[in-house]
């Protein structure tokens, strides 16, 4: 079996798959297989959840969110092929990186009792199949190129929609979560079989080359933002510190050439600051950037070379830049209507666009909203987006849960729909925004997840692409766990 299974390895598999007999031999000669090139020890684990006192009433609020945001997931996926929309609205493509996202949320509905485990590896199933049976090519109508895929694929074919990028960070979010199935999904039957076969084939098949940045581009060495068949490699880098955290660890993991030398490029270009007294980490305004790649990757007491000569772990970073944003609303600089305290959150989201323009007053559409304190803003125009705040939840719990609490007392029904928080609105151009966003929706129950169980990142850091990752980009353990 093992033999016949190498010689197909360049093929399709699904008919291999679903013709053999799943014998117990057969499963006990795959788990040897499939181990093969697992690190002899596991060095880098995760905590679990994060030890913090909920009352029962904090139980309840934190359920609702989830069950209610699960239902974004379960009814805006396609129903053959699995992938997800990029947002609720009736004319939206399906977006690589809520696919990502969703996998783990499904897994998040099988623990909460939501879904049968069965229905939803189901899901996970055809989406995997559907990304390894795309067609790859350098033509401008296909799913991907060199084990990467488009940004955005139409619903009805699956294939690129727009002029949009081969993306190096929304494929590494969907690769993010194909590692997290390949060991959540552990079950000797013939879909999870199938879901590790199938990931470990993906995973095998990206590659980086096609976003390596050579010396004389804009960002030297780093990695490339995107690709695309009508301009190439895009002149922009992966730098400065925002959400391509995680891709280095996953371009390390998966065998990028000279990614020591792309991760040292990178993080020479943090801007280390001291936005307010007690508050120096390496900043980004918008929070996604601070939250992205904590969805999968348990960061706590995580150091590289860089964040050990500052003496903080990324946890701690990213803890730091939410205290921040609530004391920039506490400073509310820009007298903006609702700011303060108990309302906070500047991220990317829509917004009421220009046709809200009054007294002076300029609001932007969909922008990458953010501040890391007020000499250091992008685009805040007003606009709060309430999957900010709660993706912070494991990092500011103390400050999480009293700002959602008030922001349901004062906006309640206003600001909550089908699928719960909706996507962003701004008191002071009265606007609200009744659109459901894949990318915040996704990390909104990951985060909070996390926080109560731990769920993702124990599934996904006992991956071999993570510890190798960590371990070639010289992480360590500031302190001994």
């Amino acid at each position: 079996m093992i033999i016949m299974i190498c010689k197909n390895k360049n093929k399709p598999f699904q008919n291999l798959v679903n013709n053999m007999r799943i014998s117990t031999l057969f499963l006990f000669f795959l788990t040897l297989l499939m181990s093969c090139g697992q690190p002899e020890k596991q060095i880098f684990k995760s905590h679990g959840k994060v030890d913090y006192p909920l009352s029962a009433g904090d139980e309840l609020m934190l359920d609702t969110i989830q069950k209610k945001t699960f239902q974004f997931f379960v009814n805006e996926h396609h129903p053959e092929w699995g992938i997800v929309k990029d947002r609720a609205s009736e004319w939206a493509p399906s977006s690589i990186a809520s696919t990502g996202f969703a996998i783990p949320v499904f897994a998040v509905g099988i623990e909460r009792n939501w879904i049968e485990r069965e229905d939803a590896a189901k899901i996970v199933m055809n989406i995997l199949d559907f990304f390894y049976n795309a067609p790859q090519s350098a033509d401008t109508n296909a799913t991907g190129y060199k084990g990467f895929f488009y940004h955005f694929l139409r619903m009805n074919s699956g294939t690129r929609e727009w002029k949009c990028e081969l993306s190096s960070i929304d494929t590494g979010i969907l690769m993010m979560g194909i590692i997290f199935a390949r060991n959540y999904f552990n079950i000797d039957n013939i879909t999870e079989t199938q879901i590790r076969l199938y990931a470990d084939k993906l995973l095998e098949g990206m590659d980086w080359s096609i976003f390596a940045m050579p010396a004389e581009s804009r960002h030297p060495y780093t990695i490339s933002m995107g690709w695309s068949p009508e301009e190439g490699r895009t002149d922009w880098g992966w730098y400065g510190y925002n959400e391509g955290l995680f891709l280095y660890t996953l371009a390390a993991g998966t065998g990028m050439e000279n990614i020591e030398r792309s991760y040292n490029a990178w993080l020479s270009s943090y801007k280390w600051q001291t936005p307010y007294e007690g508050y120096s980490h390496v900043v980004f305004p918008p929070l996604f950037g601070h939250q992205f790649s904590h969805a999968f990757i348990d960061y706590r007491g995580l150091v590289d070379p860089y964040m050990k000569e500052k003496g903080i772990d990324y946890f701690e970073n990213s803890r730091r830049a939410t205290f921040v944003q609530r004391l920039y609303a506490m400073d509310n600089p820009y007298g903006w209507k609702g700011y303060d305290s108990l309302c906070w959150g500047i991220t990317a989201s829509d917004g009421p666009t220009e046709k809200y323009n009054a007294n002076g007053r300029e609001f932007l559409g969909y922008a990458g909203r953010g501040t890391s304190g007020p000499d250091f803003n992008y685009f805040d125009d007003g606009t709060i987006a309430p999957y900010a705040s709660l993706s912070s939840l494991p990092f500011t719990p103390e400050i999480v849960l009293p700002t959602i609490k008030a922001i349901n007392k004062r906006y309640g029904s206003k600001i909550w729909g089908k699928y719960g928080y909706y996507d962003a609105f701004n008191p002071t151009a009265n606007w609200v925004n009744d659109d459901f966003l894949g990318i915040a929706e996704g990390p909104m129950i990951i985060m909070i997840e996390n926080f109560r169980s731990g769920l993702v990142w124990n599934y996904v850091m006992k991956d071999r692409i993570i510890q190798n990752g960590l371990k070639k980009l010289g992480y360590e353990y500031l302190t001994q766990k």
